[in-house]
């Protein structure tokens, strides 16, 4: 829980409905981040901060989220207000910051799409664009403008990627990953087409947007910005689209925590990441192979940790499938960089 009486005398100082009274409540919260509903007077937000048994570095992430989230104010890319940040242990135990309260809707942790998104398949086609106009808006960014010019190193980014991860697989590897081998050594053959550096999230995903209420589909905000940096854009489409089938309506045994159906086929999600963002996609499969085989050792990461844990034994799977399909591709496709 928060103090609210220290909680109330940080807003007080830094101008945020002064003198009102603090209401809050619990939204969610887990390892690295706990979220609450903060009401004062007029204002209507939400608070973000560690929990207090979180490792010391969430405190700088924290200050990296506040930083992209404040540099996307005045741009079209859906996201939340910044409102105040603040460093001071002294106040809340953790750095935190304050962000305008979201009205929409998460598809995470739903059985199904609300209405009429259940119902329509037209409009749920809608959602599909909303998520990918996010990233590809986001891609256009000026990040050098926007004072983000050290928030993280574009330059080289695809020549470090392989030693980078290799090396944190080789110190928590505990089993052969099929595929490895092939999907490593076809990384380090290639790159992609074109590399124009920018604001990426690093987690792309419906389970990491909000959309507003009702029809059409409007992507509400990009949230969760634990990863966010600047670097290739165009990966956070390949987590868009690693596992998006060709054929929404037949997906060939595609599994996914939402309801694929009467979505835009993967074709059609490329051109429109391409229409909005002015990028070429020709080069997706090195991305989608980069975004497999990455994902794949972040997943066994948990994995191997997961001692009597259910969630996380369920990444083995996972992880053996996601490399497997890393290899997969690097084996059939024409790509040459």
């Amino acid at each position: 829980m928060i103090d609210v009486d220290r909680l109330a005398t940080w807003m007080d100082g830094v101008g945020l409905a002064k003198g009102e009274r603090v209401e809050h409540r619990f939204i969610s919260g887990g390892t690295q981040n706990e979220i609450y509903e903060i009401r004062r007077g007029d204002l209507h937000g939400a608070l973000r901060i560690p929990p207090p048994a979180a490792p010391a570095p969430r405190d700088e992430g924290i200050v990296r989220e506040w930083r992209i989230i404040e540099a996307l104010g005045g741009t079209d890319v859906p996201h939340t207000e910044a409102l105040a940040v603040c460093t001071d242990p002294a106040v809340l135990g953790r750095t935190f910051y304050l962000m305008g309260y979201v009205d929409g809707w998460s598809p995470m942790g739903r059985t199904g799409w609300p209405a009429p998104f259940d119902a329509d398949l037209a409009a749920r086609r809608g959602l599909a664009f909303e998520l990918v106009d996010g990233i590809a808006l986001l891609s256009k960014v000026d990040w050098r403008a926007k004072g983000l010019d050290d928030l993280g190193r574009p330059d080289g980014f695809h020549d470090r990627q392989v030693d980078r991860w290799t090396a944190f697989l080789d110190r928590i590897k505990g089993r052969e990953l099929p595929g490895l081998d092939v999907a490593t050594a076809w990384l380090r053959a290639h790159r992609p087409l074109d590399y124009l550096p920018g604001i990426m999230h690093g987690d792309y995903q419906f389970a990491n947007v909000m959309f507003r209420d009702g029809a059409p589909a409007r992507l509400a905000a990009i949230v969760d910005w634990e990863m966010g940096t600047v670097g290739d854009p165009k990966l956070d489409l390949a987590w868009v689209v690693h596992g998006w089938p060709d054929d929404t309506d037949q997906p060939e045994g595609f599994t996914s925590y939402v309801d694929m159906a009467g979505m835009p086929s993967r074709a059609e999600v490329l051109a429109r990441y391409a229409e909005v963002s002015g990028r070429q996609v020709d080069d997706i499969d090195y991305y989608v192979v980069l975004a497999k085989w990455k994902l794949a050792i972040v997943l066994e990461q948990g994995f191997q940790r997961a001692g009597d844990d259910e969630k996380l034994q369920a990444f083995g799977p996972i992880v053996v499938q996601l490399m497997q399909e890393a290899a997969e591709v690097a084996e059939t496709t024409d790509y040459r960089s």
